[in-house]
């Protein structure tokens, strides 16, 4: 039977030619995909981003080389195709935005293996963190740079909005427009999280006093920063407010610090037994890093003398543990030892003396 006497069957059939040879494509191309993501999988040996790679990216390179194969049929079709010219359209956005996916999911293969290649687990991990701090940082901002571009490249297929499209494209490659404009909230904090990702004033799990309270960096973000406080509340912080405003980081090149235990006693106490017996009890304890342990008369007034116990530990957390240990502990002693040496009001109890004494 001729068809061609049928030009809607026709052009209906041509139509059906091209939607299967986009599927056949689109299968083929999942197959071969498939099939060199294993072969990738199985030549990565110790090599870390490449294995992370085939992982992360695996969703968004399958739908970017389905999607770049089912274009390709569609560009080599016949131009009276049925509805050729609105799936061109449609594949070419979807390729746009199945390719800034990939470039999207590329930065967090190559994120999560400088973390790996640098654990934060370590006892020593004052360079993890740095590294850790910075990783996080420019992965947010690298995420923001490509959504633009993935926006703007999808702006520039539409006819009508194809000056705003390559207005947005040009406005990302241009630094002096961002930073004229930086003075809004969301860049503001965009540009405070590069100068903390460089700077690195603060950086992850470190031990801030912020407002007053004590507590430790837990994430981030590219606009605020969560820090968790020793309570297990948790204090949000803008990006910028870092920048703009003082705060003590007590991690900042090292996380060893010293701790201060004062006593209050009385004038009779004998200095030196009490130091042997600090001594004694920094050397002792496992939370005592080894490195200070002195004791000194750092005051006094009318009624007692004010006893400073200095002592190091390895990091904040444990020099509170250790200077609470130290102050149970020589409370202790001093009770047992030299009872008559703790702090004491002084009062006469025969009133007739009082009296005599102010007469005179």
């Amino acid at each position: 039977m001729n068809l061609s006497i049928f030009p809607d069957l026709e052009y209906l059939r041509s139509g059906l030619y091209v939607l299967g040879a986009a599927l056949l494509a689109a299968l083929l191309a999942g197959v071969l995909h498939h099939t060199g993501i294993m072969l990738l999988r199985r030549l990565s040996g110790n090599r870390p981003f490449v294995a992370n790679l085939s992982v992360i990216a695996y969703g968004a390179s399958r739908a970017c080389l389905i999607l770049f194969a089912v274009r390709l049929v569609l560009t080599g079709a016949p131009d009276d195709t049925p509805w050729l010219a609105s799936m061109s359209y449609l594949s070419s956005v979807v390729l746009i935005i199945a390719l800034t996916w990939l470039v999207m999911r590329c930065i967090r293969a190559l994120s999560a293996t400088v973390i790996q290649l640098n654990p934060s687990t370590l006892a020593d991990n004052l360079k993890a963190r740095r590294i850790l701090t910075q990783t996080r940082v420019l992965t947010r901002s690298a995420y923001f740079i490509a959504g633009l571009l993935g926006l703007a490249f999808v702006l520039l297929t539409l006819p009508g909005a194809r000056q705003f499209g390559a207005s947005l494209l040009a406005s990302a490659g241009v630094a002096g427009l961002v930073a004229g404009i930086a003075a809004r909230p969301v860049l503001g904090n965009f540009i405070a999280g590069m100068q903390i990702a460089f700077s690195q004033p603060i950086r992850i799990d470190d031990v801030l006093i912020v407002q007053g309270e004590w507590g430790r960096v837990e994430e981030i973000t590219g606009t605020f920063v969560v820090v968790r406080i020793w309570d297990e509340r948790r204090l949000i912080v803008p990006l910028q407010w870092f920048i703009e405003n003082p705060f003590e980081n007590w991690t900042h090149t090292s996380s060893t610090i010293l701790g201060t235990v004062f006593l209050w006693l009385d004038f009779a106490v004998p200095v030196p037994a009490i130091r042997a017996e600090f001594e004694r009890i920094c050397k002792g304890s496992a939370l005592w890093d080894g490195r200070v342990c002195v004791l000194h008369v750092t005051d006094a007034n009318d009624r007692a003398m004010q006893l400073r116990l200095l002592v190091s530990a390895k990091d904040s957390g444990t020099a509170f543990d250790l200077r609470c240990a130290i102050r149970e502990a020589m409370i202790g002693f001093i009770s047992r030892q030299y009872p008559e040496s703790l702090p004491r009001l002084r009062a006469a109890l025969n009133p007739e003396a009082v009296q005599v004494s102010e007469k005179s």
